[in-house]
């Protein structure tokens, strides 16, 4: 027998409309293979809400040395296809920055693509903290730019020193949790260390870092979770002021 009176289901909807870190570019880095993968992939973020995109390809030495160049003729496919199926949407790009040899190289060249605002997202290796971290983070302030420290629970190396969380965040860098690692799509650990960066007020940006459908399953099964009812309202993000 068919229950008439059943509670409509709500709308599976992010506590943010605008996403600072993903790879939906097509055909450049881990994210996205194509132009009809981004365009798949960007109709689910804006089921949940999302109303603007600044996609972050990798830029990274070795595997995924980027340029404005190689980033920009992606957005301009993708916006073309998005065009092409009525798909509208605020999509720009800036970076995911990994803080080695070719960063330094752009710094110098004048070739970062900031955010709006001129904030900065970057991030460490996973093996180690870059040496001159704080020395780093303090000249991209002195040139000018507003550093966010992408998803710093994923840093296995800052479970053991979680000072370092406070020390980067009181000098002025934002720091950028995944939903994934809210989701515990990475781990145990990850869940942990980002709730606790939460609890301890630390949290200035999420992100979805999505980079193909099996992250959006995962992101969807979160946000109709119990865990993402308690935290969702208590997060002052930053995200729709960039």
């Amino acid at each position: 027998m068919f229950n008439f009176f059943k509670k409509k289901q709500e709308p599976l909807q992010l506590c943010f409309n605008t996403d600072i870190h993903c790879h939906v570019l097509p055909g450049i880095d881990d994210g996205s293979p194509d132009v009809s993968t981004s365009v798949e992939l960007i109709q689910r973020m804006r089921s949940w809400g999302i109303n603007r995109i600044i996609a972050t390809p990798h830029v990274t030495q070795a595997s995924f040395e980027n340029t404005p160049e190689t980033m920009g003729n992606a957005l301009k496919s993708l916006n073309e296809e998005l065009k092409k199926n009525n798909i509208e949407i605020d999509i720009t790009h800036s970076a995911e920055y990994r803080i080695d040899e070719l960063f330094l190289s752009h710094l110098n060249d004048g070739t970062i693509v900031p955010m709006p605002n001129n904030y900065l997202l970057v991030e460490n290796s996973f093996i180690q903290e870059p040496w001159n971290l704080d020395q780093l983070l303090f000249d991209l302030k002195v040139k000018g730019y507003k550093p966010i420290l992408a998803h710093p629970e994923r840093y296995m190396y800052y479970y053991l020193k979680k000072d370092r969380y406070k020390t980067i965040h009181n000098t002025g860098t934002k720091l950028q949790i995944n939903i994934l690692s809210i989701a515990g799509h990475y781990g145990k650990d990850e869940k942990r260390i980002a709730f606790e960066l939460i609890e301890k007020g630390l949290v200035d940006f999420i992100g979805t870092d999505l980079h193909n459908h099996r992250h959006a399953d995962a992101i969807e099964e979160f946000l109709a979770s119990k865990d993402y009812r308690k935290i969702k309202d208590r997060l002052p993000l930053l995200n729709n002021s960039i």
